[in-house]
């Protein structure tokens, strides 16, 4: 089982009551070669997705936050610039935007999900549209180290 379809599994066991468990989750384009993130959170409930960047100052390199579902966003109230990476369901990616602004609408209708990540990231990581991304599990003995 992937970690998003675990996540699911844990909603629907534990719904509303239940704090939502904070994932963590590195992200490789595997295609370039590159990563993405190694500090990517998941945001699958509607409270997470609802709430996605705002009221953050801005995102440290190598962090980011995978909204599933999600075909578009907006950057209204937004504090810093980001970059905008588009997936299909089987995480190949439709579409890529870089350095969106605040009060801005960005969207991908074939677009199963979006990762949101520092602006600059999609130039370093050499990200295009048709790339193939992988994720795996952060764990938290491993973000220490």
């Amino acid at each position: 089982m992937n970690p998003l379809q675990q996540i699911a599994a844990w909603v629907r066991r534990f719904p509303a009551q239940a704090p939502e468990p904070e994932v963590r989750l590195k992200a490789t384009n595997l295609t370039r070669g590159t990563v993405l993130a190694t500090n990517l959170e998941v945001a699958a409930s509607a409270k997470q997705r609802k709430k996605g960047l705002l009221g953050r100052d801005g995102l440290a390199p190598g962090e980011g936050l995978w909204i599933v579902p999600c075909e578009s966003v907006h950057t209204f109230f937004m504090r810093f610039p980001i970059d905008l990476v588009y997936l299909d369901h089987e995480r190949q990616v439709r579409k890529v935007r870089s350095a969106v602004g605040a009060w801005r609408l960005s969207a991908c209708i074939s677009a199963h999900s979006v990762i949101e990540l520092p602006a600059g990231t999609i130039r370093d990581a050499q990200t295009q549209r048709g790339d193939q991304l992988e994720f795996e599990p952060v764990s938290p003995e491993s973000e220490m180290g």
